[in-house]
């Protein structure tokens, strides 16, 4: 499946037909048609620019491929020691090829949801050749130590890169092949892990495009669940330097399911990894992309499920802090998505017996969206959340509910004592403008300064209202504070002196 066809292409595969592998030839006879043919199959023909091409030496070759697919299936004793060069070079002339230029658009713009794959032109004999290849390792027959000559390094860097192919039917194919060399192959383990490392390092940091990401966390899962214990320094960090930074990514849709899969793997061989795990997720949590964040959701749930309970404690506080915004969430798959955690029982096993540090935590965000979100199947579901929590432990609930009560009305009594100092400093501009706070604007430039001098107009005080009373200089504006008033001031007074307390006290 190449670009060109060699010279003499057409008087080399022309004898194909007349080469059919008899059972009923000697032994060496068979041994020689079955390396006659494995050369034969290694001319390439054109596929992409002329696909009407050799018609005819392309269906040879392909009818000689599936031959030879059945007969390295139905035979046995037929993969003797000089086949094994000769199947693969067949493999590494048909494969290793360097992949075309992406045809879909390349960083923000590719979307792999939705950009069709190109599909490999020559895939008729990319396909046999797979499976012939594929029968070969898993031939009784097949002896790694012999292989292993002809399998090398070179053969396994040149196969991952084979994983960046748009075509899903290759990934397929491709998983499965290096599935099957890591495990016959112990001496390559090293480095195929190694290698993986180094195309995530890439896609991660450089290019966030690469089309074989799924494929290699699928394989790596299968990987992970064959780790002996205790795990490896290397493992753990593979797991946090690597696995955890693939959240990520732009694209974390195309593979989230395999790398959710991976990371619970590590955790139930080593429950010690769960908080940094945790505390990744949640520095690494969503702010903008809501269907992401519901991927996150759907990841820690999977997590909690096989928490340990001493491992859950460490991570409480913070993680329900994240769920608290989530089910504040205006997007209502978010918030629902988080308040399902109240249907896992095991979950709730859990929350049950910390219930002292989580309901705090929780409460406000839950009672005060059981009033405001507008999305009635939320109220339903936040409705549930506040009965399961009552029924748990019924003192907390009220003693919550009344701290509740008591920060809304300390709230209210701020607010309103706010409202009436602005009040009176607006009957104070009315009733005597030219005794008002007078605004020092050495060293501000501009727009910035509410006036340069002379008393503060009816509206700026208008305008000093908005501001809430910040300074740059970081000292309350107060006229008992030598501070420079401006509008759009950060950072917020920093003054010993409570503005808005000053203010009621002066007038």
């Amino acid at each position: 499946g190449g670009l060109t066809a060699c010279s003499g292409a057409e008087r080399q595969i022309s004898t194909m037909s007349a080469l059919g592998i008899q059972s009923y030839c000697a032994p060496a006879e068979q041994e020689k048609l079955f390396v006659q043919k494995l050369r034969q199959c290694c001319v390439l023909f054109d596929f992409l620019s002329d696909p009407l091409s050799d018609l005819k030496w392309k269906e040879v070759k392909r009818a000689a491929l599936s031959e030879m697919v059945e007969y390295i299936t139905h035979n046995r004793n037929v993969i003797t020691e000089p086949i094994y060069p000769e199947v693969v070079h067949v493999f590494a002339v048909n494969m290793f090829r360097t992949l075309p230029p992406s045809s879909n658009p390349t960083g923000a713009e590719f979307d792999p949801e939705e950009d069709e794959p190109t599909l490999e032109a020559a895939w008729p004999h990319l396909q046999l050749v797979y499976e012939f290849f594929l029968r070969f390792l898993e031939s009784p027959d097949f002896q790694p130590n012999i292989a292993k000559k002809y399998i090398d390094q070179k053969f396994v860097m040149q196969l991952l890169d084979l994983f960046d192919s748009e075509d899903p039917r290759e990934r397929d194919f491709l998983k499965t092949t290096l599935h099957r060399i890591y495990g016959k192959f112990l001496g390559l383990r090293a480095y195929i892990r190694k290698h993986i490392n180094n195309i995530f390092y890439r896609f991660i940091y450089e290019t966030e495009h690469h089309n074989g990401i799924a494929e290699l966390l699928e394989i790596l899962g299968s990987i992970i669940n064959g780790f002996a214990l205790p795990l490896k320094e290397e493992h753990k960090i593979f797991l946090l330097k690597v696995l955890l930074p693939l959240h990520k990514v732009k694209s974390l849709s195309v593979y989230h399911p395999q790398l959710a899969y991976c990371v619970v793997q590590f955790l139930e061989k080593d429950s010690t990894l769960t908080e940094p795990v945790v505390m990744a997720l949640l520095k690494y949590w969503p702010k903008t992309h809501s269907p992401k964040e519901v991927m996150f959701l759907n990841e820690l749930e999977e997590i909690l499920d096989v928490i340990e309970p001493s491992e859950f404690v460490k991570v409480m506080e913070p993680l329900f802090r994240q769920l608290a915004k989530c089910v504040s969430s205006p997007h209502f798959q978010v918030a629902e998505r988080a308040l399902y955690y109240w249907n896992n029982e095991y979950i709730m096993s859990l929350i049950s017996d910390n219930a002292a540090k989580i309901l705090p935590i929780m409460f406000p965000a839950l009672y005060r969206n059981s009033k405001t979100h507008w999305n009635k199947t939320i109220h339903g579901l936040i409705y549930n959340a506040l009965k399961l929590f009552m029924e748990m432990n019924q003192k907390l609930f009220d003693d919550c509910t009344q701290q509740f009560r008591a920060e809304k009305n300390k709230e209210k009594a701020k607010s309103k004592d706010r409202e009436e100092a602005w009040i009176k400093i607006e009957n104070l501009a009315k009733s005597n403008p030219q005794s008002l706070i007078r605004v020092d604007s050495t060293g501000l430039n501009g727009p910035v300064a509410m006036a340069s001098d002379g008393p503060l107009t009816y509206e700026e005080v208008h305008r000093l209202k908005k501001t809430n009373g910040r300074s740059r200089s970081g000292n309350c504006p107060s006229s008992v504070c030598p501070s420079v008033l401006i509008l759009d001031q950060v950072p917020p007074c920093t003054c010993h002196l409570n503005h808005y307390d000053l203010l009621g006290d002066m007038l």
